[in-house]
């Protein structure tokens, strides 16, 4: 059961891993919910930098769709940005928005984007080096 930890003041950036066409939408609309999982969530799943590549290959190793990593500003989340705890062991970064409202990540919150590419099992992205 996650637990909330609240916010890391030390953190600048957060990530996230999206599919080519999240990346599209984001910059078609300016916005978006995310994935399925964010949307059953109700809340945008991000990463710190150090979580980004286990993340990778937990969930993205047999990917058939292009992918990017996202810097994000935290600043920019606000408050609805907050640190749980998802597994006894493990804190994540989750955008819920203001109040919990699952409000959509929106473009202006993203500082860089990059496309990871994926050779050999590995990811190959220059944020990860």
């Amino acid at each position: 059961m996650a637990g909330n930890v609240g916010l890391d003041e030390n953190e600048e950036y957060v990530y996230r891993i999206s599919t080519g066409d999240e990346w599209s939408e984001l910059q078609k609309s300016g916005c978006t919910f995310g994935q399925q999982l964010d949307k059953d969530s109700r809340y945008i799943h991000l990463s710190k930098l150090n979580q980004v590549k286990s993340t990778l290959e937990r969930f993205y190793m047999n990917a058939t769709s292009d992918l990017f990593l996202l810097q994000i500003d935290c600043k920019k989340l606000g408050d609805g940005l907050l640190y749980e705890n998802v597994d006894g062991s493990n804190v994540f970064p989750h955008f819920y928005g203001p109040s919990r409202s699952y409000v959509p990540l929106n473009l202006d919150m993203v500082v860089k984007a990059e496309r990871i590419i994926s050779s050999n099992g590995q990811f190959i992205c220059s944020m990860l080096s």
